[in-house]
């Protein structure tokens, strides 16, 4: 051994060991040489299965508008040049019919009605004179001791002492009925949605002190167009929703007599009971659904829609001869929606089996595995 090492030189051994490693590396192995139509193909993703259900959808008419009170009544002062002395109301409080929202300074008003009760006890005194003297002069008209001018003057006295008592009562139930009026009372049960009066100022008559939501009933005012009227009938039922307050659903009251003549929008009324316990609120702008009937329709569920290129896609799941499942993209259009699921109008058909989820991660023809 030690002889061949001294018979060889080191460069012929390095050489040897090189064509060695090349023809090892060079020489095609089993796995190599086979056909790659004959190895096995890997599924590109495992994957639910749906297929298109029929699903009633509601026919609806989208429109927007306003949320508005459905009746204000205004509260007004009923009377002139007095001060207001307390304010027991403020916006936003629920009120009941009758209940008192402020009240006028009273000493004013109590002088007054006092001296119209002291005029009213003398007219009444001064009647009850004037009816004596004429029953006296009754009993001796005929006796001849009047003259008949004397008598008719007493007659006469009796008469407008009559007419000043009912005066002088008039005027009693008058200055009452200021007393009444120093308190302000709400007239109907319903949300303060205005408050004009102010402490201590001294108002005129019908000055408006308080604004007020009747019944705290609220409605939605739709604008829609001519073409989408004869569709809407009273009573039909409409989902109206306010973006970070919620949705309600309410009832359509009255469809507009007519079109406003700049915008030839009519208007449709729409009752929201309940509406302002919920966060509604006047003035709110609000996106309705009104629904006017239902039909039938082929569903998909959202996920298994997929958006490319701004149009609708879908996989439909197709076996190979050797049982393997393929997937074919299906471009297709979307009509109404009811929750998650989405209305197919054209492209799929009842009997299709579809990719649920995942079409993203999905080119047509890509090999998957369903999943059991």
């Amino acid at each position: 051994m030690n002889t061949l090492r001294r018979l060889t030189p080191p460069w012929i051994i390095t050489a040897l060991f090189g064509v060695i490693f090349l023809w090892h590396t060079m020489t095609p192995t089993e796995e190599s040489t086979a056909n790659p139509q004959d190895r096995p193909q890997r599924a590109a993703l495992t994957v639910a299965v749906v297929t298109p259900v029929m699903t009633l959808i509601p026919l609806t008419l989208s429109a927007n508008g306003s949320i508005a009170a459905w009746q204000e009544a205004l509260i007004s002062s009923e009377l002139a040049g007095i001060r207001l002395a307390d304010i027991h109301a403020e916006v936003g409080d629920r009120v009941r019919k009758g209940q008192v929202l402020a009240l006028f300074d009273q000493e004013r008003v109590a002088m007054d009605l006092a001296n119209s009760e002291a005029l009213l006890l003398e007219a009444t005194a001064l009647l009850e004179e004037a009816r004596e003297n004429a029953r006296r002069v009754r009993q001796i008209i005929n006796e001849g001791a009047l003259s008949q001018l004397q008598a008719g003057q007493y007659l006469t006295h009796e008469k407008t002492a009559e007419a000043r008592m009912r005066s002088a009562k008039a005027q009693v139930e008058i200055q009452k009925q200021r007393m009444r009026h120093t308190k302000v009372v709400a007239n109907d049960d319903g949300i303060i949605a205005k408050r004009s009066a102010t402490l201590g100022k001294v108002t005129q008559d019908g000055e408006e002190l308080f604004r007020l939501i009747r019944q705290e009933r609220l409605e939605w005012r739709a604008e829609v167009i001519a073409s989408e009227i004869p569709k809407l009938k009273i009573g039909a039922k409409v989902d109206v929703k306010v973006p970070d307050i919620g949705t309600i659903q309410g009832i359509v009251r009255m469809v507009g007599p007519g079109l406003d003549p700049e915008s030839r929008f009519g208007i449709v009324y729409v009752d929201l009971p309940a509406a302002a316990t919920r966060g509604f609120k006047p003035g709110m702008f609000a996106e309705g659904r009104v629904l006017f009937g239902q039909s039938s329709a082929l569903t998909l569920p959202r996920t298994a829609i997929t958006l490319r290129d701004g149009f609708s896609f879908a996989f439909r799941v197709i076996e190979d001869p050797e049982g393997r499942a393929h997937v074919e993209e299906i471009k297709f259009q979307l009509g109404r929606t009811e929750g998650d699921l989405i209305e197919v109008l054209e492209g799929i058909h009842p009997e299709d089996t579809l990719i649920l989820q995942g079409g993203a991660f999905l080119a047509d023809g890509d090999l998957v595995s369903i999943v059991p």
